[in-house]
């Protein structure tokens, strides 16, 4: 077996080969009869939780190469079924000028940092309409939330310990920025480093806002945050997914609608 995907339902000799793998690595499925059934699914996901997978049950591209069945761990790209028609259906008041300009750098991120499956393209576009529903990276704005009633601008960002920052002028130098609103000195010093090529956003904070930059650090952080988010989502708990990127549920309304038009526009391309 060089390839694919098997799940419960299937049956024949690739089954019986990854019945034998399993069986071979101390994970039992029962008898090795060719037939993915209960048994099958229950050691796939013994052997997914065993090597901190996504215990989906599954047996995909990372599944099949971990038990050394598969050549290759890559999971199905979604980028070619995600089209600005597509996109304008998941961002219904967007002006679609934006979507033109901005998805290809959006998309190639994701596939350079391989988040381009279609669990975590349909994560990324439904951060985006929650972060920034125009669809263009911007900085974060004055509120009642980082702003004082007779602070400085963003004066309640300066000395938030969670955030990493040091006190003023921290608060309005590492404030929200690009496609996912990247806030505060630790990200910005960690997420920069992780840039190719390397970006120094401590002390040029406003690259983050730059349009190629902001999207990788967009696929850097959803990368990051992998596993959890799949785990989120396989559970259907769509508010535990956005506060894994947003630390809230902040924008929750146009993540969840956004990522179900596009559960429902984009085919399929389950397993891990």
């Amino acid at each position: 077996m060089q390839s694919g995907m098997l799940q419960q339902g299937d049956s024949g000799p690739d089954v019986e080969t990854l019945q034998q793998a399993l069986t071979g690595h101390g994970f039992s499925p029962g008898a090795i009869d060719g037939m993915y059934g209960q048994g099958t699914v229950a050691a796939i996901i013994a052997f997914q939780k065993s090597e901190g997978m996504l215990p989906d049950g599954i047996a995909g591209p990372r599944t099949l190469s971990a038990l050394g069945i598969a050549d290759s761990n890559a999971l199905p790209s979604a980028i070619p079924a995600v089209s600005v028609e597509v996109v304008s259906q998941m961002f219904p008041v967007t002006p679609i000028g934006n979507i033109v300009g901005n998805l290809p750098p959006l998309l190639s991120a994701l596939i350079a940092n391989q988040v381009a499956d279609k669990p975590m393209v349909l994560m990324a576009l439904s951060t985006v309409r929650a972060e920034v529903e125009c669809f263009e990276p911007i900085s974060e704005g004055q509120s009642r939330f980082n702003t004082s009633p007779s602070g400085h601008p963003f004066d309640l960002y300066d000395n938030r310990k969670d955030l990493g920052n040091q006190g003023a002028p921290d608060g309005a130098q590492f404030k929200g920025r690009g496609f996912i609103q990247l806030t505060g000195r630790s990200n910005y010093a960690t997420y920069g480093p992780k840039l190719k090529p390397p970006v120094d956003l401590i002390a040029k904070p406003d690259l983050a806002g730059d349009l190629a930059v902001a999207a990788n650090l967009l696929a850097l952080f959803l990368a990051d945050k992998e596993l959890a988010i799949k785990k989120a989502l396989l559970a259907g708990n769509m508010a535990t997914a956005r506060q894994l990127v947003n630390g809230g549920s902040n924008g929750l309304d146009r993540f969840s609608d956004a990522y179900q038009r596009g559960a429902a526009l984009i085919p399929d391309s389950l397993g891990t």
